[in-house]
């Protein structure tokens, strides 16, 4: 259970009113909601494959997409949930989550460290007001907003309830030190630096294999050569000490 949470709460109770909740969020959703312009799909598969890395040295740094996040709003009536949806979002907790249909968060150890919001032209208003409250409501650290059409970002960062923009760097990025990560623009997209390094996309990963590859087969090639050379000459060699071993 997450710490947070209060004590009194029957949370078998509770799950059941989420679960109801989620049923009927998932009911009274509009057939373009499930529609992504291109820029926005482009932008997720970066930052799922780029978690995807990260949790190969950090498995607890765990990232979820458009996984609808149910919460108990402040002031409200705890079984009513408040509800959202990020395009991403990243918790930090030692063992798996587990969350299927949403993620509770009375019932779950941790709430979300970071969530990720992709703008389109038709999103805006959702992820710069209606979420940006939403998200101040859950208390989550980091809230992360980029601009795929206009090649922006901003990194916000709880401060005393409120969310506040934290400035870039020297190098024009954003720091999550919880992360070890620093997000940033690189061409036309945002990307990631884990640990001080950029981390590749999949295509670049297969460069550097296919590059790899063929550096090793040229050295093998190489040694082929070298070996076929020497055992050439010891041949010759071998002949010539046999001619010399002749009887004049």
């Amino acid at each position: 259970m997450n710490p947070t949470t209060a004590p009194d709460l029957d949370l078998v109770r509770l799950r059941r009113k989420y679960e109801w909740a989620e049923q009927r969020y998932l009911k009274s959703l509009p057939m373009e909601h499930f529609m992504e312009s291109t820029p926005q799909a482009t932008q997720r598969e970066i930052t799922l494959s780029s978690f995807a890395l990260i949790r190969v040295s950090r498995p607890d740094v765990q990232c979820f997409n458009e996984l609808l996040v149910q919460y108990p709003r402040p002031g409200r009536d705890p079984e009513v949930p408040g509800q959202v949806v990020p395009d991403n979002m990243v918790v930090i907790h030692h063992k798996p989550i587990v969350a299927v249909g949403s993620y509770m968060t009375p019932l779950q150890p941790v709430n979300p460290l970071l969530v990720l919001e992709y703008v389109s032209k038709s999103s805006a208003w959702k992820d710069e007001e209606v979420s940006y409250v939403k998200y101040e409501e859950l208390a989550i650290p980091y809230y992360l907003l980029f601009y795929p059409e206009a090649n922006e970002l901003t990194l916000f960062r709880m401060k005393d309830s409120k969310y506040v923009a934290i400035p870039p760097d020297g190098n024009g990025r954003y720091a999550i030190p919880e992360l070890e990560l620093e997000v940033g623009l690189l061409g036309e997209w945002m990307r990631y630096w884990f640990r001080r390094e950029l981390l590749p996309l999949s295509g670049e990963l297969l460069e550097q294999l296919t590059a790899t590859k063929t550096e090793l087969t040229a050295v093998k090639n190489e040694r082929d050569a070298e070996r076929q050379t020497r055992l050439a000459l010891e041949a010759e060699l071998t002949r010539l000490r046999a001619q010399l071993a002749k009887p004049e």
